[in-house]
């Protein structure tokens, strides 16, 4: 509607001053609009996003609440349940990444996965929080339609979703080269920003407050550097290729082609199934994975 009136002013208004005012008067009702708006807790949350994480930190012992585990029969049909998990951060040996694409090899969705070796994996995927019947939309994605969430989840829950039940999606997994020390670091940044949207929510925002742009500022935090634009965080479907420019991949020697090649998962995870296993076994042979100790069910109310 303001791009219309405007255009109408310049057209039919375009010897005038009138055309001027009314473009100003425009911009300003649509900047009153736009900051009218205000991001909420308080909304009907589809099943997956009724609850926001949040930890609690007490040395190495991190509570992570509102663990979400769901099971799934289909995209719209499962239950979920929300749990509590304490993990060690002595335990915290490294973090992998998850990488999705559904469509255009520009855009992905990255999901970094903490490993707490026997205490298992820690996914956190940074994602639309999404109302009862409302879907993603790129374009929606600009203007305040979606509240920011951070998920921390099973891996069978936020990972299997996308290799097992959603046939568009591919999935790729890449050992990342961050040693413990920046692990941890990079985890507990993770953590307050949950603490912080589980108290004071805020809007997705497709070009600034999205999945990748979350990751490379809690990286450039959790590192003490000053956070370097590069095209690639935008266009995010060449986040693997940045990574693998800038060295922050376990590559075993292999190009960046082989590499993605040999880190494609959907048919170890769909032959893996339901299995307790599962994370191990997505992994199994894949550079940068050894062996896995069984991931132990840690969870209690």
């Amino acid at each position: 509607m303001y791009l219309i009136l405007v255009l109408g002013a310049l057209i039919f208004l375009r010897r005038s001053y009138k055309g001027v005012l009314v473009a100003f008067a425009g911009f300003a009702l649509t900047c009153l609009w736009w900051f009218s708006l205000k991001p909420s807790n308080n909304r009907d949350w589809a099943p997956d996003n009724t609850e926001t994480a949040y930890a609690d930190i007490n040395g190495d012992q991190v509570t992570i609440h509102n663990f979400r585990n769901c099971d799934y029969v289909t995209t719209k049909d499962y239950t979920c349940k929300w749990e509590t998990r304490s993990y060690n951060l002595a335990n915290l040996s490294g973090a992998d990444i998850f990488i999705t694409y559904w469509g255009s090899p520009w855009i992905a969705h990255p999901i970094v996965s903490f490993d707490f070796g026997d205490q298992g994996y820690v996914p956190m995927s940074i994602e639309t929080r999404d109302e009862v019947g409302q879907d993603y939309s790129a374009i929606r994605g600009f203007f305040r339609q979606y509240a920011l969430t951070y998920i921390a989840s099973d891996e069978r829950d936020v990972v299997r979703l996308r290799t097992n039940f959603r046939k568009e999606e591919e999935v790729y997994i890449f050992r990342l080269t961050t040693p413990p020390a920046l692990a941890r670091k990079l985890f507990l940044d993770y953590m307050q920003r949950a603490n912080e949207l589980h108290t004071t929510p805020e809007w997705y925002n497709a070009l600034t407050n999205n999945c990748t742009t979350n990751i490379a500022v809690s990286a450039a935090e959790a590192r003490h550097v000053r956070q370097h634009f590069n095209w690639r965080v935008l266009l995010n479907g060449k986040g693997d290729e940045m990574m693998y420019d800038n060295h922050q991949l376990v590559t075993g020697g292999l190009s960046l082609p082989a590499l993605k090649a040999q880190a494609h998962i959907n048919a170890a995870a769909r032959a893996a199934g339901d299995s307790p296993e599962w994370s191990k076994l997505i992994r199994e042979g894949r550079v940068g994975f050894t062996a896995q100790p069984s991931a132990v069910v840690n969870s209690g109310q």
